[in-house]
């Protein structure tokens, strides 16, 4: 690689540094945001236990898996239109930053949102019943994860809009299904067929699974597949985000 593009490489790794920071201050780092990120999956997953003999160890890799999944890809698809609402989406587009450094950015302001509220179920789990097992796989399916969430969460904000509630209908309407045929409710042994079949195609999934092992429990999918799964899904949603932008950016010249 020349001196210039490992020069113009680190401009464009520190713009996405910038606008993660960008990301973190005006939209992550508020309390409501922070209280729903913990409580909503919290309640969730126990209003679903509610009345089925699990015992606590068994629930925290799901309880951990869904803080994540949820934390992850809940403000990423809100951050675009909120930009394109305010115009400052398009001073943002015109500014040095590559496209590339922008969907980076926002990608990374995600994963640190949902890895770090993610530690908080997971310390309280290890300090009432759980046990981490495999350290490695946890520290994978938990920063992985992250990883591959907050990228569907800049997918989802890729359609032109400038109306949060149309996204916000999306993100519902994709995030739902994703979370029931993961087999963080129900055991993959325990589902229907059909239930077994789609499974694969959530990546929560994986994520799930890794994290699973982590706490000492049987994995459903080989560990490296969870591993190359999540990166794969993270790449094509970056991918078919970047494409998306390109493909609009165009038609609105």
């Amino acid at each position: 690689m020349s001196a210039d593009a490992l020069h113009r490489l680190r401009r464009q790794a520190h713009a996405a540094y910038v606008i993660a920071k960008k990301d973190a201050i005006i939209y992550y780092l508020k309390p409501p945001v922070i209280s729903f990120g913990i409580v909503f999956p919290l309640f969730f997953y126990l209003a679903f236990a509610a009345g089925r003999s699990v015992p606590t160890g068994t629930m925290v890799p799901g309880i951990v898996a869904m803080a994540l999944f949820f934390t992850a890809s809940a403000i990423g698809p809100l951050v675009t239109p909120w930009e394109r609402q305010a115009r400052t989406f398009e001073r943002l587009v015109t500014s040095p930053a590559s496209l590339e450094a922008i969907l980076c950015g926002d990608v990374l302001a995600g994963m640190a949102f949902g890895a770090l509220l993610s530690l908080v179920p997971l310390l309280l789990g290890i300090c009432l019943a759980a046990h981490v097992a495999n350290a490695g796989c946890l520290s994978l399916g938990i920063t992985l994860g992250a990883l591959a969430f907050s990228a569907m969460g800049v997918l989802m904000a890729a359609p032109p809009t400038n109306a949060p509630s149309q996204i916000m209908m999306l993100s519902s309407l994709v995030r739902l299904p994703l979370i029931f045929i993961s087999g963080v409710f129900v055991p993959h042994a325990d589902m229907p067929a059909w239930g077994q079949w789609l499974s694969p195609l959530s990546p929560l999934s994986y994520s799930a699974d890794l994290i699973r092992v982590g706490f000492g429990g049987a994995a459903y999918f080989p560990v490296p597949l969870d591993i190359a799964a999540l990166i794969g899904f993270a790449a094509l949603f970056l991918a078919t985000a970047r494409f998306i932008h390109r493909v609009t950016r165009d038609k609105a010249r």
